[in-house]
């Protein structure tokens, strides 16, 4: 299925606008714990401050913490090019493809062409934007491989897996959440392996984080979180700093973790020393974080206990240092949020929304979380952890981009506009 040229329709029922400002928290003291195990790292109280027009900001000066910005120095300008994400072909769910759409909801682009009951998810841009890496999950197996695939759609292979060297185990090995270094030669991802314990939700035995070349080949193990406490959690989605040093990603405590059965967002070097806690179990923050381009800001989502797509959670955004966390969406919060991305050049953030009893679509917003506007419309999809890249968006048969050739609806929409 390839569709282009798709326009962005609004409805009054999905249009949405985040309060300036709107639940402002902070963290009372820095988590920290280097090298600690998941758990014992001391929890920082969160206490509700005043509103405020936008999240505390901060400069790479004056904040501990911050990487990917030199004092002083104004960053080259970025190119906000297609956006890549998951799609689920069907209503059931069991099948997803990767896709790609412009930065106004147009061009939408079928890449993968997944076999049925196959989920093709979280795509990663590399640093070019001519290639994009992802997973793929067997239907037989459940388990997760790394692949990769040309903007176009052309090329698609498989990366070979660790236990194919004879040096792993390859118990139930899942590899997962591929991430590119900002220079492109590294990828992080997850690999899970071992029995599983089927009285725990069939927990993994051992999950952390690994590198390697984007061929497959120098294949470094990065955390050890898992190595002396089986069983524990799961490790996964990790997020490079747009200096290349560091790196977050999602714990997830099984039911024999501290806390049992939660989430959290962790940073770790990108030597593998450093481990810290950024994020307070409370939150339950999860999935992929996102770094913004000048290293200031980190961007994560909450989710509540429950089914993975329950509404409740919220977009949030922390310092690299796990200070100053402030809410960007409004809380309660009746909608599903799904994971956030900055574009290349920091003054839009895309990310996944689902309204009560509907599907997930792409939305917009300044990193402030103002201006909220509705991406797509597909009511026969669910749509999943957007990507915001550089590659080039492409001309229309008049030679402009669907940029220049589409108007943006929500541009001249008094609803959208700000108080």
């Amino acid at each position: 299925m390839t569709r282009t040229g798709q326009s962005p329709r609004s409805t009054p029922e999905a249009r949405t606008r985040a309060s300036t400002g709107a639940g402002l928290l902070l963290l009372s003291a820095l988590l920290t714990g280097c090298g600690a195990e998941p758990g014992e790292i001391p929890l920082s109280e969160i206490q509700a401050d005043a509103p405020s027009a936008a999240p505390e900001s901060t400069t790479a000066a004056a904040s501990p913490g911050v990487v990917g910005a030199a004092a002083g120095t104004p960053a080259a300008p970025a190119h906000n090019g297609l956006i890549v994400g998951g799609e689920f072909l069907n209503a059931a769910r069991t099948t997803s493809a990767i896709v790609t759409l412009a930065p106004d909801g147009t061009d939408w682009h079928q890449v993968t062409q997944p076999p049925d009951r196959t989920r093709d998810d979280r795509p990663d841009w590399s640093p070019d934007g001519s290639t994009i890496a992802f997973d793929r999950t067997d239907p037989r197996s459940g388990a997760a491989r790394l692949w990769t695939v040309s903007t176009s759609g052309d090329g698609a292979r498989q990366i070979g897996q660790l236990c194919e060297t004879g040096t792993a185990d390859c118990t139930n090995e899942d590899e997962r959440a591929p991430a590119y270094s900002p220079d492109g030669k590294q990828l992080a991802f997850s690999r899970s392996w071992g029995a599983l314990d089927q009285a725990d939700r069939n927990q993994i035995q051992y999950s952390d984080l690994y590198l390697m070349s984007p061929d497959g080949t120098d294949v470094q193990r990065l955390t050890f979180l898992t190595n002396d406490k089986p069983y524990s959690g799961q490790v996964s989605n990790p997020s490079w700093s747009p200096d290349g040093k560091q790196l977050t990603f999602e714990y997830r405590t099984g039911a024999t973790g501290q806390p049992a059965n939660s989430r959290a967002i962790y940073v770790v070097a990108a030597d593998g020393t450093g481990l810290r806690q950024l994020t307070p179990w409370e939150l339950r923050a999860g999935d992929r974080a996102n770094w913004s381009p000048d290293g200031t800001q980190i961007l994560f989502t909450t989710y509540p206990a429950g089914r993975a797509d329950a509404p409740g959670g919220g977009i949030y955004t922390v310092h690299p240092d796990g200070t100053a966390i402030g809410a960007l969406t409004p809380a309660p919060s009746n909608v599903f949020y799904g994971t956030a991305s900055y574009a290349p050049d920091g003054k839009s953030i895309v990310f996944a929304q689902a309204p009560a009893g509907s599907e997930a679509d792409l939305y917009t917003m300044r990193p402030d979380g103002t201006g909220i506007a509705r991406l797509t419309n597909d009511r026969d999809a669910w749509l999943t952890r957007p990507a915001w890249g550089t590659a080039a968006v492409p001309p229309q048969p008049d030679g402009r981009t669907s940029a220049q050739a589409q108007s943006r609806p929500w541009e001249e929409d008094e609803e959208f506009q700000d108080e």
